[in-house]
């Protein structure tokens, strides 16, 4: 599933064919996903001017003159801009032109959704998200307060999205390596020091990601169809059985809340 730098490296890559751009064409060939898409969907964008190309946690909101589009890239979802050309692949199923180019989205298993960010089931997804990894507000001070009543596994803590959004299980995995925590340590058992190292590692791992392209595992391209590289620099996410990075120590891996969750159990306590 596409996470918070996949996310944001998608962001970034359309901005500059999107912001200042009229929405001269607009087509919806499959309208049901998650959700489904609004119908009034290709009417209200036609001839729009799209002033932003934003991210909120895992969501990518594409804004114009009067409205503005939330969008999650669910399982298998991405946004590429190609000539307007290009043959429509299988699962294209929204087209935008702008000038020259197209925006198309995307999904083979159809587990995104396109909503109108002002609609109520948009509200639900954002209203009550945590603060950003990469902004002042999240830092040591804030996770360790947020622990002190939960007893939860601190991997499952830092993927609660109502105390940071955006962390995922690749990178909420491989900033607890770096940081040296056992992924199954309860979140109100970890001191203050270890939280600010971790919230540290935290921006670390997910700026380094965001540079890298995103992590391509499954399904992920960017805005011109190009994987994300960050998946060469993982230090323990899928290596179980191989030696550690650090230490030689083969990585263990254990469920976690459902989750697939590798770790050094030598570096990590």
């Amino acid at each position: 599933m596409p996470e918070l730098p996949e996310v944001e490296t998608t962001a970034r890559g359309i901005a500059p064919f999107l912001i200042g751009q009229k929405f001269v064409s607009v087509r919806v060939n499959q309208p049901s996903l998650r959700w489904p898409i609004p119908s009034d969907f290709s009417q209200r964008l036609l001839n729009e001017v799209c002033v932003s190309v934003t991210r909120r946690a895992k969501y990518l909101l594409i804004e114009t003159e009067t409205t503005k589009i939330l969008s999650h890239l669910g399982m298998s979802g991405s946004f590429r801009l190609v000539d307007s050309k290009t043959p429509l692949k299988l699962h294209d199923h929204v087209q935008i032109l702008v000038g020259s180019l197209e925006l198309r989205y995307h999904d083979p298993r159809r587990f995104g959704c396109l909503l109108w960010a002002d609609s109520e089931r948009a509200r639900q997804l954002i209203d009550n998200l945590g603060p950003e990894p990469l902004s002042d507000t999240f830092c040591g001070e804030w996770l360790y307060l947020q622990s002190k009543r939960r007893n939860i596994a601190v991997k499952s803590f830092i993927m609660t999205n109502s105390v940071v959004v955006g962390v995922g299980n690749i990178y909420a995995s491989e900033s607890l390596f770096l940081a040296g925590i056992h992924p199954a340590r309860p979140a109100n058992r970890i001191s203050f020091a270890r939280y600010n190292n971790l919230a540290t590692q935290v921006k670390k791992v997910l700026s380094c990601a965001i540079e890298a392209g995103g992590t391509t595992l499954r399904d992920f391209v960017n805005g011109q169809g190009e994987p994300g590289y960050f998946q060469q620099t993982l230090s323990v996410y899928g290596r179980a059985g191989d030696p550690c990075k650090r230490c030689c120590h083969a990585i263990g891996n254990r469920m976690i809340a459902g989750r697939n969750s590798f770790f050094c159990p030598q570096c990590q306590t």
